[in-house]
């Protein structure tokens, strides 16, 4: 099979397109022939590298894909060979008391498809039986890669950990990345009034286009906590998405007393200085999460395929072009959720 191939960590110019050996499905498992996939900036990290991070060389990068099963492993009896499907890139062993219980992202031997384990861009990849969502007959493969990890991760932080309200508040660091575009969509969704802080007005129209009410361009107003305020009558919101990490600073001050702060990320690097006056003198709660369990996955995928939630799309490339579509990620170019054509 064709696939796209990383030996070692660097630049775009480490991945390679060639081939390799096509996977073959063991117990439990099922062979999906890929149509489409989807880039996240998991992809630029896993490429760049991190230290204590461990590879099986040639690794694969690619979380997110959708497409058709080719094969079935043994002991698979809930799929059939061309059902077309979505893939949930959150690997669970399925067998400790966390997976049990329902909450797969907590399992002891938590993997990522993509991250540690070969991933998406390629034209087969190998996935547990569990870990697929069906296509609607004609449902589009590169809305539904587009959706998967970033709707996943947004409903598990905004829902399910956040317990979002209709009628509250909510602030998006952020306009147009997969996450953030997706807790829009869901935010607006749940009955929530959302306000959005963007660094250009195309971005901020990506965002108004998705649901957004509120508008703050930070390339015009800095104090874009000043901004929120003078928006909520100098009360602040309930909740704050801040995938960005550094400037939480600013979210303590956004947020109103008994705030909401939901972190999935830290795009803007790992390490930064908080004030935690602002914690406790305004009773924050600071509630972070990674990807979500298989329920978040069934739940959020179907409003995305009864098409309650809407995906933001940018550009399409090539499986060829992987480097070309991660340079226009990290440069962030693009508006919307970039995807790779598996076959031309």
């Amino acid at each position: 099979m064709k696939a796209v191939l990383l030996q070692k960590h660097g630049g775009t110019e480490v991945l390679e397109y060639g081939d390799f050996p096509e996977p073959i499905p063991g117990p439990g498992e099922v062979l999906v022939q890929l149509e489409a996939a989807a880039l996240n900036r998991l992809d630029l990290w896993v490429r760049a590298g991190w230290p204590g991070i461990k590879l099986e060389y040639p690794h694969i990068p690619g979380a997110d894909g959708a497409g058709r099963v080719a094969a079935l492993g043994a002991n698979v009896s809930q799929w059939q060979v061309d059902d077309g499907v979505v893939i949930n890139s959150n690997l669970g062993c399925g067998a400790c008391p966390a997976c049990l219980a329902g909450k797969d992202n907590l399992c002891r031997e938590w993997r990522l498809l993509g991250e540690t384990v070969r991933g998406t861009y390629a034209e087969y990849v190998v996935v547990p039986a569990g870990n697929l969502y069906p296509l609607p007959a004609g449902f589009d493969p590169h809305t539904a890669a587009a959706a998967a990890l970033v709707y996943h991760t947004a409903w598990h932080s905004l829902i399910t950990r956040g317990g979002l309200r209709a009628g509250e508040s909510v602030l998006v660091v952020g306009a147009s990345g997969g996450v953030n575009t997706a807790s829009i969509q869901i935010a607006r969704l749940a009955g929530a009034e959302v306000y959005v802080v963007g660094s250009s007005p195309e971005k901020l129209a990506l965002a108004e286009a998705m649901g957004a009410q509120h508008l703050i361009d930070r390339s015009k107003d800095e104090n874009w906590p000043k901004a929120v305020f003078t928006l909520t009558h100098k009360r602040g919101v309930d909740v704050v998405v801040d995938n960005v990490g550094a400037t939480f600073p600013l979210s303590f001050r956004a947020a109103a007393k008994g705030g909401r702060i939901l972190t999935v990320g830290n795009s803007g690097g790992p390490k930064f200085e908080i004030d935690n006056r602002f914690i406790f003198g305004k009773h924050l709660s600071l509630i972070g999460s990674t990807m979500g369990t298989k329920a978040d996955f069934a739940a959020v995928m179907g409003l995305i395929m009864e098409g309650k939630l809407k995906v933001a799309r940018d550009k399409t490339f090539l499986l060829s072009e992987a480097g070309l579509a991660q340079e226009r990620l990290e440069q962030g170019q693009q508006l919307g959720k970039i995807t790779l054509a598996i076959r031309p």
